[in-house]
């Protein structure tokens, strides 16, 4: 069990939470073994909901995860939208999604070096506090 705090991406939670999912069996073991509550945002939030629109009951449970502590949404500072900002121009050439972005405003925030997602493309590239490169899982 690792005693980290951890950031959870889309993919993972749309694997948690769908049997069909080609994840669904590495990302249900990983969860197993991470800190809760696992710490992600709002707009990770919609995009997983939008990956779940066809599964049964699959926003419903996204859900529960929030209201049953398994993650956690912090809220967004003042300074969130102009850091996602310079953000965005930093890896123009990655085209970053906004919720990508929001997650390593979280990161540089809660000084957080651990992300659960199936996003290697982008999160090998993109780098953390002191420009280290995340620890990623499942690995």
């Amino acid at each position: 069990m690792t005693t980290e705090r951890v950031l959870v991406d889309a993919g993972p939670l749309v694997a948690l939470l769908s049997d069909a999912d080609a994840a669904h069996v590495s990302c249900t073991t990983t969860a197993q073994t991470l800190r809760l509550p696992m710490l992600t945002t709002w707009l990770v939030l919609a995009e997983a909901a939008w990956l779940l629109r066809r599964a049964p009951e699959g926003v419903e449970r996204l859900l529960q995860l929030l209201s049953g502590g398994v993650i956690v949404c912090p809220a967004f500072d003042e300074h969130a939208p102009d850091w996602m900002v310079s953000c965005l121009r930093k890896y123009a050439s990655l085209r970053p999604q906004l919720a990508d972005v929001s997650l390593l405003y979280l990161a540089e925030r809660e000084g957080i070096a651990t992300v659960f997602t199936l996003d290697r493309r982008d999160f090998t590239v993109f780098r953390g506090d002191g420009g280290k490169a995340f620890n990623l899982v499942p690995n």
